[in-house]
């Protein structure tokens, strides 16, 4: 070993000390971060599905890949920082030996070649994912927007650095006459050697540089916690791990809500104290400890942002930046509740005088932040941000490393509306017509079964008849408001055509508790689906068919939560079938193209993409708009949102309306009657109502069926 090795092996020593040490640190201040969460026992079942669900996302890139080109890219370059750890290894081997190598497997060709071919389209992979980031930050709404950039700058350069130096390591060893492997095996290494001089201490140096660049990256990533566009290649394993719906590998915060939970525990309001338990979430260390983790491994790539119905309109909200606030705080404020602060559940100081005095006043400061609030009040979120989301899901179908956006959100929601009673003043009218009426329109129990009037056959009621196979759920809208009423009679229409046995709960019927659950108010919802699970178990209800997903999804989803167990439908997979079966015929196609508008709680939150699209596709000539499916644009009705003004930027539904007028559709399908306002209401303001008409699926299936027959 010559002096230059000799030099070169200390100053290694030195630098990766310092970078074990660090990182050692780094990672139990992410662990003491995260379990200063609340317990959430239920992330640890079933772990052979969860191991399963986790190879599959990462190895897989099952998410990363929906994105093509950007998701092939990254793949690359995940698989060349798995793989080429062995090189960055191997260059410890090289500053001490310039003509050494990785002990064992370094002198087998199948290494070299693996490596070779490895850290060339590694480097291929980092250069697109570069011109990517150059190209998209560019434009006018970006989903880098918020992020911090000279992160993501600092990790594309590291890791074009570490395998720059790999072929100059092995082109130096070329050079030199002391590469083991043959140029069919290495062919980018020897062209590499065949432009550089011989340097005996050339492998040595480089070596050295590519030590420095790594351990470079390891310390600047220790000493930057909060660094996700690096920490997330350790943490994202955990977080997908222990996502909440492991067998649902399309998004783990969707379809049904979380319950409320206090110490791990559902929430019982019959006995709950909001001085003993919690209620939603009121300080970031109230989250779960799997909330925090979620918060530490986002990556800021912002595909939450980008497809966010809310950010795309000019609402203050963002998936992305919401988190990275929560992440940014949760960390602040971490010395403080590791130092023994917090406030209790009555709102109370848990620290002592000395411990307060003791502490980093930043900290403190910190701690002191509500987490809703104003800028003015020094608020963690604004109170514009949480209550823009129409918990549509798109941020959550989106993020590769398995986030929960909506889970969070409502768990923020729950402790403003059922504490501080601090919500929008609009929704305060729907909860009153809730609690008072059942409905949140507030009309009178006594009309829900108005719309069978003038109907030519009678429509079953529960209790004058137990001979039904489906209770057909016709639900709030469905029988108060008059555009879904016309998707009511149409359903009910088409099943009597069909000989279906069904009935209706009629004035036994109230509604789901969706837009109560949603909004955060909680005990509400409780109140409405106890009543409604009573009514349907002394019904003896097996199978329901709803036309609105958000019934749907409650009964479908969350009523299991109360312990009712039904198969549910919706009324588009039963129309399909039906018409797979014969016992509906379309006869005369729907003139003009279809259009159809997948609604939040049917496509994304439920995967029920096909069977709409297989009864319109029997009626008339379908054409899709750009965002379909899973990328499908949210109608702004969920979340609530159906009851809140929309007062920040453009309309939702009009963004949505303007992408399905551009497809030159004469009809826009829908399959919720929220969606049906809210397209509809587009559709009149901007002026298209003689030219465009919004229906139901199940009304183009009628009219294709009865013709000029078909009812209004």
């Amino acid at each position: 070993m010559g002096t230059v090795q000799i030099v070169a092996t200390v100053l290694v020593g030195v630098v990766t000390l310092v970078a074990v040490v660090l990182a050692v640190r780094a990672v139990m201040q992410i662990t003491a971060v995260i379990r200063q969460g609340r317990p959430d026992p239920e992330r640890f079942t079933d772990k052979g599905t969860r191991t399963r669900t986790m190879l599959v996302e990462t190895l897989g890139h099952t998410r990363m890949l929906k994105w093509s080109v950007i998701g092939a890219a990254h793949w690359l370059v995940m698989v060349s920082f798995m793989i080429l750890f062995l090189l960055v290894l191997e260059a410890y081997f090289e500053v001490a030996d310039p003509a050494g190598g990785l002990p064992i497997i370094g002198h087998w060709t199948v290494y070299g070649l693996v490596t070779e071919v490895i850290g060339v389209l590694g480097l291929v992979g980092i250069l697109v994912l570069i011109a990517i980031r150059q190209r998209d930050k560019r434009q006018k709404v970006s989903r880098f927007t918020g992020s911090t950039m000279w992160q993501g700058y600092f990790v594309e350069a590291v890791i074009v650095g570490v395998l720059i130096c790999g072929f100059l390591i092995r082109g130096f060893k070329v050079a030199n006459d002391t590469f083991e492997y043959a140029a069919w095996a290495t062919p980018v290494s020897h062209g590499v050697g065949a432009l550089l001089p011989a340097a005996a201490d050339g492998p040595t140096w480089v070596a050295l540089v590519k030590i420095f660049i790594s351990m470079g990256w390891l310390i600047t990533i220790a000493l930057n916690v909060t660094m996700g566009v690096a920490w997330h290649r350790f943490l994202a394993f955990f977080n997908i791990f222990f996502k909440r719906s492991p067998e649902k590998p399309a998004g783990s915060g969707l379809g049904a809500l979380k319950p409320m939970m206090s110490d791990g525990k559902p929430l019982d309001f019959e006995e709950a104290d909001p001085e003993k338990d919690q209620f939603g979430v009121a300080q970031v260390e109230q989250f779960t400890w799997k909330g925090l983790l979620d918060f530490s491994t986002c990556t800021e790539c912002g595909r939450c942002q980008s497809q966010c119905p809310a950010w795309n309109t000019a609402k203050p909200l963002s998936p992305k930046l919401l988190v990275l606030s929560l992440r940014d705080h949760a960390y602040a404020k971490a010395p403080y509740l590791l130092g023994g602060g917090g406030k209790d559940l009555t709102g109370e100081e848990k620290a002592t005088e000395a411990q307060l005095a003791h502490m980093d006043v930043l900290a403190l400061a910190e701690g002191n932040r509500p987490l809703i609030g104003t800028e003015a009040e020094g608020g963690v979120i604004d109170p514009d941000v949480l209550w823009s989301c129409t918990t549509c899901g798109a941020c959550v179908e989106q993020c590769p490393v398995d986030i929960e956006h909506v889970d969070h959100i409502v768990d923020m929601r729950r402790y403003q509306v059922l504490i501080e009673s601090s919500f929008p003043a609009e929704a305060g009218v729907m909860l009153r017509n809730l609690e008072n009426k059942g409905n949140p329109w507030g009309a009178p129990q006594n009309t829900r079964e108005d719309w069978t009037k003038g109907l030519d056959f009678e429509v079953p009621r529960v209790g004058e008849t137990e001979d039904f196979d489906y209770l057909f759920w016709v639900g709030c809208a469905g029988a108060f408001e008059d555009r879904a009423k016309k998707t009511t009679r149409a359903v009910a229409t088409l099943l009597h055509e069909a000989g279906v046995k069904y009935a209706i709960l009629g004035e036994g019927e109230t509604c789901t508790g969706d837009p109560a659950r949603r909004i955060g108010n909680e005990f509400v919802f409780q109140m409405l689906a106890q009543q409604n699970v009573e009514t349907l178990q002394e019904a003896n209800v097996k199978r329901i068919v709803a036309t609105c997903p958000h019934c749907f999804n409650t009964l479908g989803n969350e009523y299991s939560q109360l312990g009712l167990e039904v198969e549910v439908v919706h009324h588009t997979q039963l129309l399909a079938h039906l018409v797979k079966e014969g016992k509906l015929t379309p006869v005369q196609p729907i003139e003009g193209d279809v259009t159809y508008h997948d609604p939040c709680y049917l496509g994304r939150h439920n995967r029920v993409f096909d069977a709409p699209r297989e009864v319109l596709g029997e009626a008339a000539n379908l054409v899709e708009m750009p965002r379909n499916s899973e990328r499908s644009f949210c109608c702004g009705a969920g979340g609530a949102r159906m009851w809140m003004e929309e007062k920040i930027g453009k309309r939702i539904n009009v963004e949505r309306t303007e992408e399905a007028l551009a497809t030159g559709a004469k009809t826009i399908a829908v399959g919720c009657p929220f969606c049906y306002t809210m397209i509809g209401d587009g559709v009149t303001g901007k002026g298209e109502q003689e030219n465009v008409e919004v229906v139901d699926v199940a009304s183009v299936l009628l009219r294709s069926i009865k013709g000029d027959k078909a009812p209004a």
